[in-house]
């Protein structure tokens, strides 16, 4: 099975645990089997929609319907089959990327000058921007670990070369954009492997030539832009069309194009849905078969072409979807236009005819015959009046569009014949008054005067317009408005009237606009609000009043506004005193209120204490001379409050209950004030906080985050500021942290931030933005160097000097009083088991070895005793018995080592006699012969081992020597003194023992003596 290639399984264990592999193995198999049983009974084609689904979802590619029929786009896809359900580990939050940061799971890589696709991006994201760079070439490694990836943006770098197979890896990419390259060719198999990919867009390259194989594999491919590049024949199309059975939009506008022939194009029929070959300098447009058949938009047509187009499509049927047409700029001749028009005069809604040259009336008359026309575009074409026979056909036009011409003048009937109209456009032209044209004009719901030279509103303009739904005056010289210029608009409810030099409003919102949800009077030149100026909106919920000159907020100059949620007050000349009057009184809907840039003061005041449902409060950019302090009360009332931004506000100081009447705030902004000193407690009434901006606030440490409890704290930025260490404390404090930029801060890099850069390179949990350009500021060595640069350096650093010391010093203490104490109460015990240990090796180093017996036995007797072993033993054994017996005094070899003469000794004997005495148990050199000689008879299991005792020794004695103990219970002895009465039967016991063999089983026949 695929599943089991050693190149998928390879692909495989980079994704997926070794815990899961066996899951996902049973998994791929119980589906491949299902597949197999579909495929035995038929079931496998295109129109199944429940095995389309499921390959969607697993990203896999539709199988063909034949059931051999195989695919080099396929090759991938089954491999990696369930991979993600079974061992996707969760969303990429924590790392540290070279270039580039992770936000929503989009590795975003922007305006970095990278010259090389970079290579520690997470595997799990999603999206991919690596737009405005410098890269040249996609190689083929440059996204082997992105198999999630479904959106990869390459706009505006340098990519002149994509190597065959650069995608092959990233089977799940939906989206791809190489918009704004230097491609000149696109080569074998450039995008093998991208089986899903459904959006691709190449446009505003060099595109002259495509290989025959280029996009082979989009065989799910649902839009093209291939725009703004440089391809010249219908080959190029064919090679384009003959892959993508599902295309449904192609984009081939500004090519060079000169002849579009169905025959050359494609032999079958095509989804396309949307084809835009605007902008081609194409002669001769001829279809012959019906291969658009669901085509509903048409875009064709160069202003630039000076050489008439020649339409010729053989059928009407073969058009007969097409409902959007544009022709703008298109050269031909008025026959042709004719002809086109007919062929699509069944189904066409929509109708674009912009720069046309010539014969504009015939053009409209021609567009408006055709009853099926609803929407008519007539853009930049140079109208200076519009005359009232223009439009007289025009019956059936719901939406016309004439903007960007030259309009000054409009006949008083020229809209009259267009009853149904309701979207009129006339933005961009010279009018300076609204047309009365309009009046007649009942069923308007979107009308559009923007960016003309209308200077004042009458009470007649609008006043039959009881319908108007939306209504755009702005970028007019509109000064003054009257308290009657907007009456009988009952229905409104978007009226647009920035940046129109309105000076005063005049009362034109008391009244009349019922329904008004939303107003934009931004940009303009209001200096007040007077009382009541908005008590007519009871409906709205948008307010725009930013970039005037506002300097006064009378009081209840919102009253009436039950239902605004928004108000947008920024880059006015607000100050303190106006807020003192207390304007948002009566505002209980309110939910974001922005008051930037304006020259608020912070003084003992609450402006805010009666937005009880306000979520936004936006301050930043507050601009009047010295610094002030944000009093305890400012934020009374502001119980919902969910973000508060005071960024640039000069503050120098917050009180620790700043914000103890905001308890369910989640994002703060302080940045870029004199905040030196921020404590734990200020932060402690808002333990909800997601989101903390504290760059430029001049904080020389951390430490306060430490305290602070911010347990659901998840985005930090601190950019700017004068901390140089990062404890340990501080980021275990942020459990829930994910995002933490400290960008043009410097550290010491030394011990103090070992833990911080350990930290920083292996934490999954937290993503810490542009890590690698951290810089050192200590010591004066490290200057300019980066401070992940030094992580090798810094690894001494991880071991706790002080804590090893303790050890150490601990544990010679305890040595020391553990032997003295050893040494006093046992010292007998330890020269015994030093002895044994000795005795021990000896023995395995000779125990193996084939010595010749050279002797019958060695005597191990000591010094005091030899008068004894030479008067009484060496007679009766050598000179009676003729045994060859072993001496120390007599046969050691001189020089030798002594214990290596005792081990050769005892070893190249055939026994051991042992001549036990006291002064025999207190001999050093005695003691480790017995145990040499006991180690040979238990370690080699060999009974060769006699204990003859001189004295009769208590038992108490030879309670110290355990070797010699546990001898005396397993093995047969001779005592001396018990056999004073009858020598001659311990002798013949003694030839006994000599001349019995080695093996320790035989029956022991030694009694004891004189029982």
């Amino acid at each position: 099975m695929l599943i089991e290639q050693a190149s998928d399984i390879k692909k495989i264990s980079l994704v997926c645990s070794s815990n899961n592999k066996q899951i996902l193995r049973f998994l791929s198999k119980s589906f491949i089997f299902y597949l197999q049983q579909r495929k035995a009974h038929n079931y496998m084609n295109f129109s199944d929609s429940r095995f389309t689904n499921i390959c969607l979802k697993m990203g896999l590619e539709e199988s063909k319907t034949k059931p051999n029929a195989g695919s080099k786009c396929s090759d991938h896809s089954v491999a990696f089959l369930l991979i993600y359900m079974i061992c996707l580990v969760p969303l990429a939050t924590g790392f540290s990327l070279k270039s580039c940061r992770v936000s929503q799971n989009v590795a975003k890589c922007t305006n970095s000058q990278l010259k090389f696709v970079p290579q520690d991006i997470p595997p799990t994201v999603t999206g991919f921007d690596l737009s405005k760079n410098q890269i040249s070439r996609i190689q083929r490694s440059n996204f082997k670990n992105l198999m999630v990836l479904e959106d990869l943006n390459l706009h505006e770098n340098h990519i002149s070369k994509i190597d065959s197979g650069a995608f092959a890896n990233l089977t799940s990419l939906r989206k791809l954009t190489l918009n704004n390259n230097k491609l000149v060719k696109l080569g074998e198999l450039a995008f093998d492997g991208l089986g899903n990919l459904t959006e691709l867009r190449l446009n505003t390259n060099k595109i002259t030539a495509l290989s025959p194989t280029a996009f082979q594999c989009l065989t799910r491919l649902k839009l093209l832009d291939i725009s703004q590049n440089k391809l010249e024949t219908m080959s190029n199309l064919h090679l384009i069309l003959q892959h993508m059975p599902q295309l449904q939009e192609l984009v081939i506008r500004t090519n060079v194009l000169r002849t579009f022939q169905s025959w050359k194009l494609t032999n079958r029929s095509l989804d396309l849905q949307t084809l835009d070959l605007s902008r081609n300098p194409i002669r001769d447009f001829r279809v012959t078969a019906n291969i658009f058949p669901n085509l509903t938009s048409l875009i064709i047509g160069d202003k630039f072409s000076v050489i008439p187009m020649k339409w010729d499509v053989k059928n009407k049927t073969f058009l007969r979807q097409v409902s959007s047409l544009d022709v703008s700029g298109l050269h031909t001749s008025p026959e042709n236009m004719e002809a086109l028009l007919k062929t699509v005069n069944s189904s066409l809604t929509s109708l674009a005819l912009n720069d046309i040259k010539r014969n504009r009336t015939q053009l409209i008359n021609l567009s408006c015959s055709i009853p099926t026309v609803s929407k008519l575009q007539f853009r930049s074409n140079k109208l200076i009046t519009v005359s009232s026979y223009y439009f007289k056909p025009c019956v059936n036009v719901v939406e016309l569009d004439l903007s960007e011409n030259h309009i000054k003048i409009i006949d008083e009937n020229a809209f009259t014949p267009m009853r149904n109209l309701t979207i009129l456009k006339l933005s961009k032209n010279k009018l300076l008054s609204v047309p009365t044209a309009i009046r007649t004009l009942q069923n308007l719901s979107q009308l559009d005067l923007s960016s003309n030279m209308i200077t004042a509103l009458t009470c007649q303009d609008f006043s039959n317009q009881t319908r108007l739904k939306e209504l755009s005056l702005q970028n007019n010289s509109i000064s003054t408005l009257t308290e009657c210029a907007f009456k009988g608009l009952v229905q409104l409810q978007i009226l647009k009237l920035q940046s129109s030099q309105i000076t005063d409003l005049q009362g034109a919102f008391k009244t009349s606009l019922p329904k008004l949800e939303r107003l934009q009077l931004n940009g303009n030149k209001l200096t007040a609000i007077r009382e009541g100026e908005f008590e007519g909106l009871k409906s709205l919920l948008r307010l725009s009043l930013h970039q005037n000159q506002i300097k006064t907020l009378e009081k209840g100059c919102f009253v009436g506004l039950l239902n605004l949620t928004d108000i947008q007050l920024q880059l006015n000349g607000i100050t303190t005193g106006t807020l003192q009057t207390s304007p948002f009184k009566g505002l209980c809907n309110l939910k974001r209120l922005y008051l930037n840039d304006n020259h608020i003061k912070y003084f003992n005041i609450t402006p805010f204490s009666d937005l009880h449902q306000l979520e936004e409060l936006s301050l930043h950019g507050q601009h009047y001379r010295g610094k002030s302090s944000l009093p305890s009360n400012f934020l009374q009332g502001l119980s919902r409050l969910l973000s508060f931004n005071a960024r640039n506000t000069q503050l120098i100081n917050l009180g620790k209950d700043t914000f103890v009447n905001t308890p369910n705030l989640e994002k703060l902004d302080l940045s870029s004030n004199d905040l030196e000193n921020l404590t734990p407690e200020l932060f402690a009434p808002i333990q909800n906080l997601k989101s903390l901006y504290i760059s430029r606030i001049a904080v020389h440490s951390l430490d306060f985050l430490a305290d602070a409890n911010l347990n659901k704290l998840e985005f930090l930025q601190g950019r700017h500021n004068q901390y140089s260490v990062v404890t340990k404390d501080i980021i275990k404090s942020l459990p829930s942290l994910q995002y933490l930029d400290f960008k043009y801060n410097t550290f010491y890099c030394d011990c103090d931030n070992a833990w911080f850069v350990n930290w920083t390179i292996f934490s999954k949990r937290t993503q810490v933005n542009d890590a690698y350009n951290y810089s050192c500021n200590y010591p004066n060595d490290f200057k300019a160097k980066r401070l992940l640069d030094l992580k090798n350096d810094l690894k001494s650093c991880s071991q706790d000097i002080n804590f090893n010391c303790f050890v150490s010093t601990t544990s010679v203490i305890l040595f020391v009083m553990a032997g003295s104490f050893i040494y006093h109460f046992m010292r007998w015990q330890l020269y015994y088991a030093y002895y044994l240990f000795l005795g021990w090796l000896y023995d395995s180093k000779y125990k193996n070895k084939q010595v010749p017996h050279q002797y019958d036995a060695f005597i191990s007797y000591n010094y005091h005793d030899e008068s004894w072993v030479i008067g009484e033993l060496l007679p009766k054994l050598e000179g009676e018995q003729g045994w060859k017996l072993c001496l120390h005094h007599r046969d050691f070899e001189p020089g030798k080592p002594i214990t290596q003469n005792i081990t050769d000794a005892i070893y190249g004997s055939r026994k051991t006699i042992c001549v036990i005495s006291r002064r025999y148990l207190e001999s050093e050199w005695c003691s480790r012969e017995v145990q040499t000689a006991s180690f040979r008879l238990f370690d080699e299991q060999k009974d060769v081992l006699i204990l003859v005792f001189l004295e009769d020794i208590p038992t108490y004695l030879l309670s110290p020597f355990h070797r010699m103990r546990q001898l005396l219970k397993k093995q047969t002895y001779l005592s001396w003194p018990r056999a004073a009465g009858h020598p001659e039967v311990f002798w013949e016991n003694l030839r006994k023992a000599l001349q019995t063999g080695n093996n320790a089983n035989e029956e022991n026949f030694l009694s004891l003596t004189q029982e």
